[in-house]
């Protein structure tokens, strides 16, 4: 993967990627265009056309253009031994959503989570630009472990999860217990615990599995100074903008979880 990440930049314009089949109602095809203009729209851009094409199952998806200026973008890697890490979204929407498709998810729980999953991150990025990020991914389908074994790898760097302080999205925890996790989790478990990823033995299991649920529309994940941390959090905490401290960084390599 690319060391480069188009972290920080600003949406220009956005074209529709859509597999749509025939025997599907016009009107929900119409319902996802109008979602995605709409939120495409709230992060600033415009829609500029796009390209559908008849397929068995649906999809949709974005081919986005942003802009960023040269010598502000964030990348994986430059995270520095004594940084702290900073999420800005709760975990468990992989687990969330496999809940609902099985039936068992409550409104509330479900609600909450496609609430997560709407919000977009240019607040959280805009307020890391008030700030000096030394790395920064966003949180998707690798899952929080996942991608900051990517941080690490990538800075040459060792990071420390705190699991106490990850945090999740209502009755996440509840139903990782009872086995709603989706394949992709635990794909993610074996492979990075494979590679880097140690757990120490004192960490909930379903926890751990929240930490390796892949998201949709995740959080961003930051590397800042302490001063930086604390500038960080109190701009997010003026705008309403959630955010959590749940690790740091040292010298070394991989991913450790403590509880």
């Amino acid at each position: 993967m690319s060391d480069v990440y188009a972290m920080g930049g600003e949406v220009l314009f956005a074209l529709n990627i859509v597999g749509f089949p025939d025997d599907l109602p016009s009107d929900v095809l119409t319902a996802i265009l109008r979602g995605g203009a709409d939120k495409v729209e709230e992060a600033g851009g415009v829609v500029a056309g796009g390209h559908t094409v008849v397929d068995q199952e649906p999809k949709f998806g974005l081919s986005v253009t942003g802009q960023v200026h040269p010598d502000r973008v964030w990348r994986k890697s430059g995270a520095r031994p004594g940084d702290v890490l900073i999420v800005t979204k709760p975990l468990g929407t992989g687990v969330v959503s496999t809940a609902i498709k099985r039936g068992v998810a409550s409104p509330e729980a479900a609600e909450a989570s496609i609430d997560s999953m709407l919000r977009l991150n240019r607040a959280a990025m805009r307020h890391g630009r008030a700030v000096d990020v030394h790395a920064c991914t966003d949180v998707t389908g690798f899952g929080l472990l996942g991608h900051a074994f990517e941080m690490a790898s990538k800075g040459e760097v060792a990071i420390t999860i705190a699991a106490a302080s990850a945090p999740l999205l209502p009755e996440a925890h509840r139903y990782a217990a009872e086995g709603q996790q989706p394949g992709g989790l635990t794909r993610n478990r074996a492979y990075y615990s494979s590679i880097g990823v140690t757990v120490d033995s004192g960490v909930d299991d379903a926890l751990i599995a929240l930490l390796f649920d892949p998201q949709t529309s995740g959080g961003l994940l930051l590397a800042v100074s302490p001063d930086d941390a604390r500038a960080y959090h109190a701009a997010a905490a003026d705008t309403g903008q959630p955010c959590w401290t749940i690790g740091e960084v040292g010298s070394g390599a991989g991913v450790t979880v403590v509880p």
